[in-house]
């Protein structure tokens, strides 16, 4: 006989207890919420943003400034449209970059083909008178479509402006009763304020405005000695204003 022993006899499996499998599912779930902390953060909040005037920017880019001059008459600028040119080339003299393009018509009838002439001839000479040279006027012919109608003659140059980066008029979700989501988000839809962008960007007269302020100008010497010789009176210098009793609204319209 060895000394080995006999093996013992195989026992069944206990069954686990509901007790442990539910600890079980426990540590499980707490190793995943681990293992998600260490990917990337969830995002909060909504990812357009909600403020109009970041939707909608405002930006400074090169474009184009164009005035129409219609022939009237035996060609030459009525006191309307020649007031237009003066205003057109002071832009131009403080802005513009490069020369002014000079679009004729062509193509249409004889009598109006001379009257366009002439007045092409008066733009030339007005914006002679203006300060601009012959020499800074590109002139380019254009063809006409329709004879019958109007044909200006166009002037343009290129400068910086204002204006909105996005092209308003985008709708790229529906704003009626059609999504749940988007109606109950309580958010603004994309198109709103850049109408108000817009407006306020056409408005602006010198786009280095929206960059950095003005240099201070002169002072008022009159004004500022005015105010020294009363502080050294020992007077006070603000503005005193008066009103008469008599006089008031208050005693024009009654109580």
């Amino acid at each position: 006989m060895t000394g080995r022993l006999p093996p013992a006899p195989s026992q069944p499996a206990k069954p686990v207890s509901r007790r442990a499998g539910r600890s079980l599912l426990c540590v499980c779930a707490v190793a995943a919420l681990a293992g998600a902390c260490k990917g990337d953060p969830p995002l909060t909040g909504s990812i357009a943003t909600a403020d109009y005037r970041a939707r909608h920017p405002i930006v400074l880019a090169d474009a184009s400034r164009s005035l129409d001059i219609f022939p009237t008459g035996p060609g030459h600028l009525d006191p309307r449209q020649a007031q237009d040119v003066d205003a057109f080339i002071l832009e131009y003299r403080r802005y513009g970059r490069g020369g002014i393009l000079m679009e004729v018509p062509q193509g249409l009838p004889p009598a109006l083909a001379a009257a366009t002439g002439r007045t092409a001839s008066a733009l030339l000479a007005r914006a002679g008178q203006d300060g601009v040279g012959r020499g800074a006027i590109v002139s380019s012919p254009y063809g006409v479509a329709a004879p019958g109608l109007a044909a200006p003659i166009r002037l343009s140059f290129s400068r910086m402006q204002a204006k909105v980066a996005d092209a308003c008029g985008t709708w790229p979700q529906d704003i009626g009763a059609s999504d749940f989501a988007v109606d109950n988000s309580n958010r603004s839809y994309w198109n709103f304020g850049c109408s108000t962008q817009a407006t306020f960007a056409a408005q602006v007269a010198d786009p280095l405005d929206l960059v950095r302020g003005r240099q201070e100008g002169r002072i008022d010497t009159v004004r500022r000695v005015r105010d020294v010789g009363a502080i050294r009176d020992g007077k006070d210098p603000s503005t005193q204003w008066r009103q008469d009793g008599q006089n008031s609204v208050k005693a024009q319209v009654g109580n």
